[in-house]
């Protein structure tokens, strides 16, 4: 079995991934570290983990665990991956793991050093909708792709959410604007060239609130907005000369509506659902994980997929201070 520890007490951690691991078959979790030890025994207690810690660098000294997950603010995601590297431990990290491209060689090297596994956390690639959209694309059933387009929204003005602190690492892009560049890339194969965008910015959180995305992958566009302050939405399509995909529930299945995928025809006379029922992505994210860390020839989300990923959000800042296209 694969011994976890979770490093801080935030909401994702107990809400999803703790639970995840608790019903993983290949995992359990044994320790819970929080500056505040308090909050660290609650959360251990009330998920029967034997280990609660009061400072993050004992948990990373301790025996009792194999690998930590990360879910603690955007800024600090490099320096306690690098951290829990050295120390000999596997790191699953909340995305984004870096809010930089540039920042992710170090942990390239402190993974490859140390001989760890190192992954960001985007749960989405171990989902069987995802697997399907990418099958279905690759087998031609929609024909040549020309257009996705995507949305992500939410409504949250609470100033002491992360998501609204820009020391932080808050902000629509780096929050939920990950998901439809890594879904694109990860049902495609393919990497965008270029990027441009409007993005607008809270004028009291400084933190871009809204941003619209035009991404040139050559062969095809994509195309989506992300927002902290609209209503919730999430929606992304994938559009051929054959036919196109809809996947109702994108990014947080059971959150905003069942798992469901939709191939319409060209004529739009026919279509097929896909239905995938009660589905955890974040056990099946965790099982990887942790399958790979023992050894195993699984597919994780790799370092250099990461590089990848945050490579096109940097362009999009860039592009949206530019006001012209930026290469990726």
């Amino acid at each position: 079995m694969f011994r976890w520890g979770i490093l801080s007490t935030a909401k994702i951690g107990v809400t999803a991934v703790i639970p995840a691991i608790c019903n993983a078959e290949n995992s359990v979790l044994s320790a819970v570290a929080s500056r505040d030890l308090s909050k660290a025994r609650a959360v251990a207690d009330r998920f029967g983990a034997p280990h609660a810690v009061g400072s993050y660098d004992d948990m990373l000294a301790s025996s009792d665990i194999d690998g930590v997950y990360i879910p603690l603010p955007t800024s600090q995601h490099v320096e306690w991956c690098l951290k829990a590297a050295e120390a000999g431990k596997h790191v699953l990290c909340e995305k984004p793991i870096s809010l930089h491209a540039s920042e992710i060689a170090a942990l390239q090297r402190a993974r490859d050093t140390n001989g760890v596994l190192i992954s960001e956390a985007f749960m989405v690639t171990y989902h069987p909708q995802w697997l399907k959209v990418r099958e279905l694309i690759a087998t031609g059933a929609i024909g040549r792709l020309r257009q996705v387009q995507a949305a992500f929204t939410y409504f949250n003005k609470d100033a002491s959410n992360m998501r609204n602190q820009l020391s932080l690492g808050g902000g629509a892009l780096p929050d939920i604007g990950v998901y439809p560049t890594v879904a694109t890339r990860f049902v495609t194969g393919k990497e965008p060239v270029r990027a441009m965008a409007t993005i607008e910015r809270d004028p009291d959180f400084g933190t871009d609130r809204y941003a619209s995305v035009r991404a040139d992958f050559e062969d095809f566009e994509l195309t989506f907005y992300v927002a902290t302050q609209l209503a919730a939405r999430q929606s992304i399509a994938f559009h051929g000369d054959k036919g196109y995909i809809e996947v109702l529930a994108p990014f947080n299945t059971g959150k905003y509506d069942h798992a469901k995928i939709t191939l319409h025809d060209a004529n739009h006379g026919t279509a097929t659902e896909y239905n995938f029922g009660n589905v955890d992505h974040y056990c099946l994210e965790v099982e990887a994980f942790a399958r790979a860390a023992q050894g195993e020839d699984v597919e994780v989300f790799t370092l250099e997929n990461s590089v990848l990923n945050q490579k096109l959000i940097d362009a999009v800042y860039r592009a949206g201070e530019s006001g012209n296209w930026e290469t990726v």
